[in-house]
């Protein structure tokens, strides 16, 4: 989304965001997106080496086991409500709030200074920060760790999987396929192309379409590439015009952030050319906004930007859209939709199916809430597309009016063909006193009766139901075929159905899941069913192969395909185009799933990768990531800057799926909601006491790593349970949850933790905000890294900075060791490019496995 969906740039936030996206409504991070979800998936895939914020890697022979716990007698989901505690062991500790520097009568924030993010004296305070942190932690450059040169070898690498996506084909007919490529000559990048033929190929020929690097100097601005939307040669007439066989994207909207921000400058680009659009031909440009923008036709485009006071929502995206007409200025291009100011954000876009038989659709949609939205729909001919003035629409009928889908708020739909997809948040009686539809499910309906006659009037048919242990994951489409990702216990599985203008038709897929990531996207869902398959698990190098989605109907049925069927061996697999090598010795390693008990009994499930010959003494250090929070999975992939920074060291690595994430559907993700979300909470702290009750570690051996909302989650782990960690990494963090509505895009995120401007504060808000819970009487907590970027416009850099100064105002005198880090540039993945990003992770990697190393005596 924004990713916007977002937005997508190279970093494991990215990754979560567009897996996030699948399973929310419309949101304003969804707004204006055209990308296909082949190059989403193309983008995810990538990060998974990029990342150096928060995951993980390596590969070997997988082992389940659970844990020595029983597991509770109710079933998996069913508990989340019913169960009553009879564990007490997992409780969280109760804290005072500080009384030492107290807030005033009117609350009033004594620290609130440090949210002026560019005012002298809170750069100051960020810069004297860093000199300190180095001092103590020492400069990981320097280091005789050589964790930075190891983790900066990774991603810098040659041997990375250079991801593309196709941009149509030339006029002899070759596909071209584009690529953005960073390495320690270009580490912001080369966006570069060459033909599919050529990339099949140990060397591929690649010609520079941008050199990023070149532009940075030459405008003296530290550009950082934020992805591109395209012009889709389904509304352009020039995308043929080149000769030949040609069928090429001739134009696209580049968005470029200063130093890696969420808010971006559009420059429209001729691919053609290979140059940006001169304002003499009046080439698309808009300033530095959260900007939307797409094409709803080569001289029209839909724009949702900051046009000005009351332009923006709450929560700081698009609140109006405009129709903007080449030649023409944005300040006289007329509004065309607007929603609330308390909305999330506003989107308009073109969904044309008319490869599938079915219409083009114009959709309209505000995001009330991250998971709910309105929307409406209409379809129309290419003509409308164009603008009012064009000679084409002369003698053409107007479109029809929109409608307003009469669908839950929180659920999601696409069109596909001539068939809309609803996918479900919670249950649904679309007529009254008829099948109640399970949340979680995947239904299909005609759209046009939908449309026309309303809900009560249409049949629905199931996809997907899930069941207490499997949940959708996302789905991607070729030009005949839908690709069903789902989650059996936290394991992939990927399914195959064929479109018709009736529904869709089982043809085969995975009979059942493994422990491994694997994911399908289309190359061309307007021209042909071949499909990019993308495969890594947490000690399995990432892989690219070509595939055929209509191979699938010759011979793969349940009763072929079983359980550990290499990729290869599907019949869907044509070739394998790349494969990443082993980026550490995994040799040793062995992956298992186990599952704690969490405080109300419900099973938490998490992975765990150690050495083979684990001596369980409590010794190990050992790192528990997590997330829990709007409705993100986590799962195998392989993440090489874990390998080299933590796992070939000695160390092991645990990924908690707790809720409040996605891992088991919309139920595990709202049993973590608002007054829910000490669920999120208790659960990783039962992951983190099982590891110690099976002697992986001990407290003192135990780290703790999360970043954004696992910022939050390291927070609390801070204040509430500061015996159970021997040290903790706070990444980007929401730390202050009283002001995380004013700060940035934070208004958006009040459907996930609440409203503190409401009695939510009173009833549970304060419960969970860490920067209100430091207890002034506690004479010891563990060491704590606190990091964040100052071009972090998504999640507000006060928050780590305000926690911060408090705790070394509180804690003089006491043993409270906190380290804090602020990156001058890098948004909010916490870096800018390679160098900062191995900086960043080296500075907390060594940090902890120092901290850990000198507490086993402990």
């Amino acid at each position: 989304f924004i990713r916007i969906l977002q937005k997508h740039d190279e970093t494991a936030r990215n990754l979560h965001l567009s897996r996030h996206k699948m399973r929310t409504s419309t949101t304003a991070l969804t707004a204006l997106v055209t990308t296909t979800l082949a190059n989403s998936r193309l983008r995810s895939t990538q990060s998974i080496l990029y990342t150096q914020a928060f995951s993980i890697t390596s590969k070997v022979p997988f082992s389940f086991q659970r844990s020595n716990k029983p597991p509770p007698n109710k079933s998996f989901l069913s508990s989340l409500l019913s169960r009553t505690s009879t564990n007490t062991s997992f409780k969280m500790t109760t804290t005072s709030r500080t009384t030492s520097i107290p807030f005033t009568s009117e609350g009033e924030d004594p620290y609130i200074w440090l949210e002026d993010v560019e005012s002298e004296k809170s750069l100051s305070f960020a810069k004297e920060s860093n000199e300190k942190c180095l001092a103590a932690l020492g400069d990981p450059t320097t280091s005789s760790t050589g964790t930075y040169s190891k983790v900066l070898s990774v991603l810098e690498s040659d041997d990375r999987i250079a991801y593309v996506a196709k941009y149509g084909t030339n006029a002899d007919g070759e596909v071209m396929v584009y690529n953005l490529w960073k390495d320690s000559n270009n580490p912001k990048g080369l966006w570069r192309k060459t033909t599919f033929e050529s990339y099949k190929s140990d060397q591929p020929e690649w010609e520079t379409v941008l050199n990023i690097d070149e532009l940075a100097e030459k405008d003296g601005i530290s550009w950082v590439y934020k992805g591109n939307s395209k012009l889709s040669r389904s509304i352009d007439p020039l995308s043929t015009s080149l000769g030949g066989k040609s069928n090429i994207v001739t134009r696209t909207l580049l968005s470029l952030s200063r130093g890696g921000a969420d808010a971006t400058y559009i420059k429209e680009f001729d691919l053609i050319r290979q140059e940006f659009v001169s304002q003499d031909e009046h080439g698309f440009t808009l300033p530095e906004a959260k900007t939307r923008a797409s094409y709803k036709s080569r001289d029209v485009l839909y724009v949702g930007s900051d046009f000005g006071e009351g332009s923006m929502t709450d929560s700081g995206y698009p609140r109006v859209i405009k129709e903007w007409v080449r030649g023409t200025s944005i300040e006289d291009a007329p509004t065309v939709f607007e929603g609330e100011k308390t909305d999330v954000s506003v989107s308009a876009y073109i969904n044309d199916q008319r490869s599938r038989n079915g219409p083009i659709y114009e959709i309209r949609s505000r995001s009330i809430t991250f998971y709910t939205s309105k929307r409406w729909v209409r379809r129309i001919l290419f003509e409308h597309l164009l603008a009012p003035d064009d000679p084409q629409r002369k003698g053409v009928e107007d479109p029809e009016d929109f409608q307003a889908l009469d669908i839950q708020d929180d659920a999601s739909v696409s069109m596909i063909g001539k068939r809309m997809i609803i996918t479900l948040r919670s249950d649904w009686e679309p007529i009254q006193g008829g099948k109640v539809y399970k949340n979680g499910s995947l239904l299909h309906v005609e759209a046009d009766l939908f449309l026309t006659k309303g809900k009560e009037a249409c049949d629905y048919t199931v996809l997907f139901e899930p069941t207490e242990r499997t949940a959708y994951d996302g789905f991607s489409c070729t030009k005949n075929y839908l690709i069903l990702s789902t989650l059996d216990n936290v394991k992939s599985k990927l399914t195959f159905y064929k479109i018709h203008d009736d529904g869709f038709t089982f043809v085969g897929g995975d009979s059942k899941a493994q422990i491994r990531a694997c994911s399908a996207g289309s190359i061309d869902s307007t021209e042909n069913d071949d499909i990019f398959l993308y495969s890594s698990g947490y000690t399995e190098p990432s892989s690219l192969s070509l595939g055929d989605a209509s191979k699938v109907e010759l011979t793969d049925t349940p009763d072929t395909i079983v359980e550990g069927t290499a990729l290869s061996d599907k019949n869907y697999h044509l070739e394998d185009l790349k494969s990443l090598p082993a980026m550490y010795d995994a040799t040793n390693l062995v992956v298992s799933q186990k599952f704690a008990i969490s405080n109300d009994g419900t099973q938490i499930p998490y992975f765990i990768i150690h050495h083979k010959d684990i001596s369980l003494d409590g010794n190990n250090p050992t790192l528990l990531y997590g997330y829990g929070g709007f409705e993100i999975s986590l799962g195998p992939k392989y993440i090489a800057t874990v390998g080299v920074a933590w796992l070939e060291r000695g160390g092991v690595y645990v990924e908690a799926n707790i809720r409040g994430g996605g891992e088991f559907g919309p139920a595990w993700h709202q049993a973590g909601l608002k007054s829910k979300r000490h669920k999120c909470y208790e659960d990783f702290i039962a992951v983190g006491e099982d590891l110690v009750e099976n002697n992986i570690c001990k407290p003192a051996t135990l780290a703790a790593r999360g970043g954004s909302n696992g910022g939050l989650l390291m927070g609390m782990m801070y204040v509430s349970r500061p015996d159970l960690f021997g040290a903790i990494h706070c990444a980007v963090p929401l730390l202050d949850m009283k002001r995380f509505h004013n700060l940035l895009a934070g208004a958006s995120w009040m459907a996930e933790y609440g409203n503190p401007d409401s009695s939510d504060w009173d009833e549970f808000l304060h419960k969970y905000s860490p920067y209100h819970l430091i207890d002034e009487s506690n004479a010891k907590y563990p060491p704590m890294l606190v990091t964040t970027s100052t071009r972090d416009d998504r999640v507000h850099p006060g928050h780590a900075r305000k926690m911060v100064k408090k705790l070394w105002d509180l804690g003089e005198d006491k043993d409270w060791p906190v380290y804090y880090y602020e990156n001058i540039e890098g948004g909010h993945g916490g870096a800018a490019d390679a160098k900062q990003s191995a900086f960043m992770t080296a500075l907390a990697y060594d940090f902890m496995f120092n901290t850990l190393t000198n507490n086993k005596s402990v």
